[in-house]
């Protein structure tokens, strides 16, 4: 797998949860990482991105209650979620999108999602 997710599960509402996206240095150093969420009955929705030099882009809803990071040591990108309502129940993805270093050839990649459920 080019994406390898982990960190979610259970949560009460007002709790805390960080997921992990570990990839390989390719992918890490070529293009945007960022999260992705879908909640039941909804569509898959951006929730963070970050670029190779560090600029990061947040859903409004997003914003002051997650935050997004990456570990270039580890060639890992981290979501750190605060605040958490259940409306925040939702498969969440990692993503890996850009254009392979020295070709014309793009790649978007999703991990396989894991689970955050926020009870109320």
């Amino acid at each position: 797998a080019q994406l390898v997710e982990s960190g979610g599960g259970l949560v009460q509402a007002g709790g805390s949860l960080r997921l992990s996206c570990a990839t390989s240095d390719r992918i890490f150093s070529s293009g945007v990482m960022g999260w992705y969420r879908q909640g039941p009955g909804k569509q898959r929705e951006l929730v963070a991105s970050v670029t190779t030099d560090g600029n990061i882009n947040y859903a409004d809803s997003m914003k002051g209650r997650f935050t997004i990071s990456r570990d270039v040591a580890k060639n890992t990108i981290y979501l750190h979620m605060n605040s958490l309502s259940p409306e925040d129940t939702a498969v969440y993805y990692c993503n890996a999108k850009g254009t392979w270093p020295g070709s014309i050839n793009g790649y978007n990649f999703y991990g396989q999602g894991t689970q955050v459920t926020v009870s109320s």
